[in-house]
């Protein structure tokens, strides 16, 4: 077992009667499984997830988006009398020639383009309302979408919007099923945003009437077969290149009196420019008799606006409350990852500096625990089912340096394991039976027994090095420390999967004992290598069965109870981690779902005064931040590492993913340096990221919903090879064999614990 090792044994019950097999009645009746709707949940959380940064991606231009402009081309098949008109094109009956219409004179239609901008848009609206001027706004639906209020003060302060295509295209690239969804699309915006429906339309990219060449001419004929009267210009401002204020007016200004259409932009960058000549321009020429209007009113057309009712107006009003749901999703999602980017750097930063400042004060020639602990310890190995394990685990402990006794309590083992002990002869070594209870009553029922105060708890499929005994317990040279964690690795860690958990364990677990010892607040003792003494045991209660995490919850209670838990480096214990995700999944998933019920059961600790005040403001807070809410959020860099692959900006996406990397790299690699391990196994690094890590995420969160839905568990007994052999007692070295058990994540249970 390894760090959170006594999960993988615990069971919740103290009933000594064995119970149905799991998902069964006594009868053997297949009970109804909850686990499909536990799995079902985070399953429909992703997929939101995904429904969300699409949409999203959708509405920022960002997927679907095609920014092709077409150069010019021959205009030899444009109907003459539109090259030569005005910028007004009505091409709605086929069965008579295109018009092409120009604005009378004295009028001047007002055009803004590419909105509307949540900064700029509602400025210029106040420029138009302070000088009582009416304009029309051709908006993208994507823009209308997310600033639907804009959209609707538009029309409610009497101006006219025309459809500007949802995404931008050159529609000359175009298929006609584009064009179609394109405008279906912006029209959909439009009744979301306002309840209306519009006729105008003016194309991205487009110019002067004489600019319609072969290429974008059948666009423009296509779209007036589908009732729509397209508008171009024929007084460009090119306020687009921020010439400056006077060039802006100038350019806007018509010439003569001639009535115009003017080009200009609410949206696209800083448009400060465009709103200092409208400030000019507007008084100018009024002075000089022109008039302000919409489009239609000024060639006494029909309004442009139809509204919109039924099912077309809710589908509206439903398509743009989806696109605020993402866009807020998004901003905070957004806002999370930065939270977890620093929180993550923090952690490292942390727990860099702190293990190190361990290293140097435990490694001091200087350093010293206090007397040295020769006294006799007492042993306590449970054991469920232990039969391929159990022999090299009491043989590891008897060629140990330390004066041991052996307590090997058998919890209704039903495969030998007791008599193969009890076969091995070896003196100091005692089995004690009793009926299947679970690990914390076998744990309890060996306290019971114990000769010695100084008591070591393992697992038994766990094999200790011959100094393991002797290092754990000389922390207890110090009467404040009152338990003792210890070194747990993994053992096969020569398979893929074992060497992402040897990442983690030597990463994450040991490098973050390491932060905890100095801040005083350890979290967790390791059910496979851990060290009590008898009287702070009793101060607690023992050990106890609240939670599926008991190393967890026994090492809290510890702590409010004001003893000392700290870390002893040199004492290894090596373990069989799971070698399939399936059993990596089981074990793992009771871990943290144990971890939360180990917070929640100590969540007093928080208001508590005294020592259990400080590990309730100190170590509580630490714990659920860095190991149930930050791992929650941190699948958030993921998200966002496959949404900038796949949607760009790829190069910038893969950039930040390799900083990241490598910054966790460094970070594996002082870890290793400070466990005395290899660092060849961190060529699995990358491949861990991308792939164990998810996994993990998936854990946690399906640990989250069980707890949030009052989901309970039941411990599962994982397969385990028994190839530990006896330790050969060298930093980092193989144990004669495969090797070890890792963190017991198999157990027996007696009933399911909520």
């Amino acid at each position: 077992m390894t760090d959170r090792t006594s999960r993988a044994t615990c069971a919740s019950g103290t009933s000594r009667t064995r119970p149905a097999a799991p998902g069964r009645t006594k009868s053997g009746a297949r009970l109804p499984s909850r686990r499909p709707m536990r799995f079902l949940l985070p399953v429909l959380l992703l997929v939101a997830l995904v429904a969300m940064l699409m949409l999203r991606g959708y509405v920022h231009s960002e997927i679907l988006a095609d920014h092709r402009v077409r150069p010019p081309a021959p205009s030899d098949k444009v109907p003459q009398q539109v090259l030569e008109g005005g910028p007004v094109i009505d091409a709605r009956d086929p069965e008579r020639p295109a018009e092409a219409l120009r604005v009378p004179r004295h009028k001047l239609v007002l055009t803004f383009d590419d909105g509307p901008d949540p900064v700029w848009t509602p400025k210029v609206l106040d420029k138009l309302r302070e000088h009582r001027a009416h304009g029309v706004f051709f908006v993208t639906g994507a823009m209308a979408a997310r600033h639907p209020g804009l959209v609707e003060r538009m029309v409610r302060e009497g101006h006219e919007v025309g459809l500007h295509t949802f995404n931008h295209p050159d529609l000359s690239y175009q298929s006609k099923g584009r064009i179609d969804w394109e405008l279906t699309q912006n029209q959909l915006s439009l009744a979301g945003a306002a309840g209306i429906r519009t006729s105008l339309f003016r194309p991205p990219y487009s110019s002067f009437a004489d600019a319609f060449d072969n290429a974008n001419w059948p666009v423009t004929e296509y779209i007036g077969g589908r009732g729509y009267i397209t508008v171009v210009n024929d007084t460009d401002s090119e306020d687009w290149k921020r010439p400056g204020v006077d060039r802006i007016v100038a350019n806007a200004t018509p010439r003569g009196g001639d009535g115009a259409i003017v080009l200009l932009h609410d949206s696209g960058g800083d448009r400060s420019q465009t709103l200092a000549a409208l400030d000019r321009l507007l008084p100018q020429l009024r002075a000089q008799g022109y008039e302000f209007t919409n489009l239609t009113e000024a060639l006494g057309a029909p309004g442009a606006h139809t509204p919109v009712t039924g099912f077309e107006l809710w589908r509206g009003r439903a398509f743009v409350a989806a696109v605020g749901v993402s866009e807020g999703v998004t901003d905070a999602l957004v806002v999370c990852l930065a939270v977890v980017g620093v929180l993550v750097l923090a952690r490292f930063g942390l727990m860099l500096l702190l293990s190190w400042a361990h290293a140097r004060r435990t490694r001091s020639s200087r350093f010293s625990w206090g007397p040295p602990v020769t006294e006799p310890v007492s042993v306590l190995v449970p054991a469920y089912n232990e039969a391929k394990c159990i022999e090299n685990t009491v043989r590891s402990l008897m060629g140990g340096e330390h004066p041991v006794e052996v307590i090997v309590v058998d919890d209704g083992s039903t495969d030998g394991t007791a008599r193969i002990v009890e076969d091995l002869g070896l003196p100091g070594v005692r089995v004690v039976r009793q009926l299947n209870a679970g690990k914390p009553a076998a744990l309890n029922r060996g306290l019971a027994e114990a000769r010695h105060d100084l008591v070591v708890m393992m697992d038994g499929d766990t094999v200790f090095e011959p100094s393991t005994v002797r290092e754990l317990v000389q922390p207890f040279g110090d009467h404040r420390v009152g338990a003792v964690a210890g070194n747990a690795k993994v053992g096969n860690k020569d398979t893929l999967i074992g060497s992402w958990q040897h990442i983690e364990y030597v990463m994450g677990f040991n490098l973050d004992r390491r932060m905890y010892d100095v801040l005083r607040c350890m979290p967790t003792i390791p059910g496979a290598v851990g060290a009590f003494r008898r009287s702070a045991l009793a101060r607690v209660g023992g050990m106890s069965d609240d939670t599926l995490a008991e190393d967890t919850d026994i090492t809290m209670a510890l702590h409010r109870e004001g003893w000392r838990v700290v870390y002893a480096e040199n004492a290894r214990a090596w373990t069989e981690a799971p070698q399939t995700v399936r059993q990596l999944w089981s074990q793992r998933y009771r871990w943290s779902y144990g971890t939360m019920q180990a917070i929640w059961k100590h969540r007093r600790a928080l208001v508590e005064g005294g020592a259990s005040g400080r590990f309730g403001r100190v170590g509580l807070p630490l714990v659920s931040l860095f190991m149930v809410l930050a791992p929650l959020l941190a699948p958030l860099i993921d998200v966002f590492l496959l949404y900038g692959l796949v949607f760009g900006p790829t190069l910038r996406t893969v950039a930040a993913w390799l900083g990241v990397l490598a910054v966790q790299a460094a970070c594996a690699a002082f870890a290793f340096r400070l466990d005395r391990e290899r660092l060849v196994h961190l060529v699995s690094l990358p491949l861990q990221q991308l792939l164990y890590r998810q996994l993990m995420y998936v854990v946690l969160l399906q640990s989250w919903v069980t707890a949030l839905s009052g989901g309970r568990l039941r411990w599962q007994k994982l397969r385990r090879t028994g190839t530990v052999g006896s330790p050969g007692g060298a930093p980092g070295g193989t144990l004669g064999g495969t090797v070890p058990a890792a963190h017991r994540p198999a157990a027996r249970e007696r009933r399911p614990v909520g």
